[in-house]
């Protein structure tokens, strides 16, 4: 195994957060870094409409693979946007939830919905919170 899987293996198992390594200061870049991938926004857009079990998200109309749904939620967490819990019902259960932090992007995320909307033709808000 390589050095820096090693170092990404250990860093998981000791509950540590990983340091990220910035491209540039520029706060768009590091934003986009955090969350501009294809995937991250539609699982925080479903932890915003009540979604929080690893099946939820995997159920979402875009069919985010498994491998990149762990992945995206891990990074989540790790990065202090989302959290993992137990819900009192279902002590059994791992589930998902944005922190406080993660909660801030409701407004970007509403602003992208609102630009989709306004300006590519056939888009619609269909999706509804739980």
């Amino acid at each position: 195994m390589k050095a820096k899987k090693i170092g990404a293996l250990l860093l998981r198992v000791a509950g540590m957060k990983k340091k990220q390594h910035k491209r540039s200061p520029c706060p768009v870049a590091c934003t986009l870094d955090l969350i501009g991938d294809k995937w991250t926004l539609l699982i925080i857009r479903d932890m915003f409409l009540g979604r929080c079990y690893y099946g939820d998200f995997s159920k979402s109309p875009e069919k985010i693979a498994t491998n990149i749904l762990a992945d995206r939620l891990e990074k989540l967490v790790m990065s202090g946007l989302a959290e993992k819990w137990q819900p009192n019902d279902e002590p059994n259960r791992e589930a998902y939830r944005l922190t406080s932090k993660g909660r801030t992007l409701k407004p970007v995320l509403e602003s992208i919905a609102t630009w989709g909307l306004n300006h590519i033709e056939g888009t619609e808000a269909r999706l509804k919170p739980k």
